[in-house]
């Protein structure tokens, strides 16, 4: 944590990693113009005005207003790491989180993906769930361990990875084929959306295929960590069959 104008705009500069700003909601000063400045160019900082209380509960010192949250990871970008598998030899295998905001579910989708050898997640910069010490605590540190891709725009993102030859599933459809009567082929990018709305409409018209897990109880849903457990694994399962 950073916290105080000055301190953040010089941490901007010298290219640290920051993962979300909060500014004290009607702040206007020469300081917090010279910080939005230093921002241009910095889409992926989620910044968001809160109220003086809400800083004040980080910490009581001179925070003039602003702290910022450094990230416990080194993002990466998807552009770079698809050309990358595929000059080794590699079929790409992708888990794209659209609207997961619960750090833990977060954290349990990481480790799932690491233990299954899936080669990158990526994630939101807009009100997604950040990477931090319950997100990594619960990833068993995969987060330390899978590139994690931090874009702006997962719309764009999910078109970037259907150009490069990614068939696009998304995951937990509530009208979809079942999983296990799905053939899934990498190279392959999973979109798991949130447990309660979903992929976003703009994403889900992007896939060209729709799974669902059968849910035969009362509850209406699995936990979406599950869901993701159950898919990824059946991709591999078909994978080893296959070879």
């Amino acid at each position: 944590m950073i916290f105080g104008m000055r301190a953040i705009i010089e941490a901007i500069q010298a290219g640290k990693e920051i993962d979300k700003i909060i500014i004290k909601k009607d702040m206007q000063s020469d300081l917090s113009h010279e910080l939005f400045i230093a921002l241009r160019g910095h889409d992926y900082i989620q910044v968001q005005r809160v109220p003086i209380e809400r800083l004040n509960r980080y910490t009581r010192k001179n925070h003039q207003g602003a702290i910022a949250f450094i990230c416990q990871t080194t993002y990466q970008h998807i552009d770079n790491i698809i050309p990358s598998l595929y000059e080794e030899g590699k079929s790409p295998f992708i888990v794209v989180l659209d609207g997961i905001t619960d750090v833990r579910n977060f954290g349990a989708i990481a480790r799932t993906c690491e233990c299954a050898g899936v080669d990158a997640i990526i994630i939101s910069s807009k009100g997604g769930a950040p990477v931090n010490a319950d997100a990594i605590n619960t990833s068993a540190g995969a987060l330390h361990t899978i590139p994690v891709c931090k874009e702006n725009n997962l719309v764009e993102v999910v078109k970037y990875l259907k150009s490069s030859g990614l068939q696009i599933v998304e995951a937990n459809s509530k009208n979809g084929t079942l999983y296990n009567e799905e053939k899934f082929e990498k190279p392959l990018a999973l979109v798991i959306g949130d447990e309660e709305y979903g992929v976003s409409p703009e994403i889900n018209r992007l896939c060209d295929k729709h799974v669902q897990i059968p849910v035969l109880g009362s509850i209406s849903n699995l936990n979406i960590s599950v869901s993701a457990g159950i898919i990824i694994y059946e991709i591999l399962r078909q994978e080893s069959l296959a070879d």
